[in-house]
């Protein structure tokens, strides 16, 4: 299954003029060959804790752009967004995997990252979500969730690619890098790691998207400017590996 990780800028709080930008991306990916076309992070509004201007409804404006635009290519689209749920105080960092029949698979972030605050505007999720896609177990998290290997190590059993969608800055930028290496060689499974570039909410972001494999193999990656990752992911690889290397079964969580 061909993965396109779109890395790209974000207009700050402006949900119309970015969903109008990535309009051409869908089809540049599906021309490409991809099946799955992954946004980054809060995709159409960016890290934006002002959640009474950015968060929606499930059949919002930024899903059903999603919908629409999966049924049109007849491909599948993945990216998070702020959504207000009927059932919760606060809304949530959505990450949603939509069909091209349009059925949403939805991921809470279980990591608000309460270093910027975003506990106090957005509740925590509390279950993984693991989707078949097109024979590629996917399993999705966004950006804080990276640090927490545990999570990882969880699903791993059952997962042959994880989906991390991100804002992540600058100055860190190095971290994100070998963190998503690191999932991949810990998890023997693909890492595909979607992050943005520009400027907002007074962060720089550089990008440093990449695909790892799951040796650790850096597939694809890209820094700096816009651009679109290409990769193709392979379960069968995934099988392989961890048969000739049964590291996982040795795996302690007590």
């Amino acid at each position: 299954m061909r993965i396109a990780a779109v890395q790209h800028d974000i207009v700050w709080e402006d949900r119309e003029a970015t969903l109008r930008h990535l309009d051409d991306r869908v089809a540049g990916a599906v021309a490409g060959g991809a099946r799955l076309v992954a946004f980054t992070e809060m995709f159409a509004t960016g890290f934006s804790m002002n959640t009474h201007t950015t968060a929606e409804a499930p059949d919002g404006p930024t899903v059903t752009w999603m919908v629409d635009q999966a049924a049109r290519h007849d491909v599948w689209v993945a990216g998070s967004l702020a959504m207000r749920l009927p059932e919760r105080e606060l809304p949530v960092n959505a990450l949603c995997v939509v069909s091209p029949g349009g059925e949403v698979h939805r991921y809470d972030k279980i990591h608000p990252f309460s270093y910027a605050g975003e506990h106090e505007r957005f509740g925590a999720g509390d279950r993984f979500v693991t989707v078949d896609v097109e024979g590629v177990r996917l399993t999705p998290f966004v950006c804080y969730d990276l640090r927490f290997a545990d999570e990882f190590w969880a699903c791993a059993a059952t997962t042959d690619a994880y989906l991390v969608v991100a804002n992540w800055p600058a100055p860190r930028r190095h971290h994100w890098r070998a963190l998503l290496d690191a999932r991949a060689i810990e998890n023997q499974a693909y890492v595909v790691g979607v992050n943005r570039v520009g400027e907002g909410g007074g962060l720089s972001y550089t990008g440093d998207s990449r695909i790892v494999d799951p040796l650790g193999e850096v597939l694809v990656s890209g820094a700096g400017g816009e651009t679109v990752l290409f990769a193709d992911l392979d379960p069968h690889v995934v099988a392989k590996v961890r048969d000739q290397l049964p590291f996982l079964p040795d795996r302690r969580t007590g």
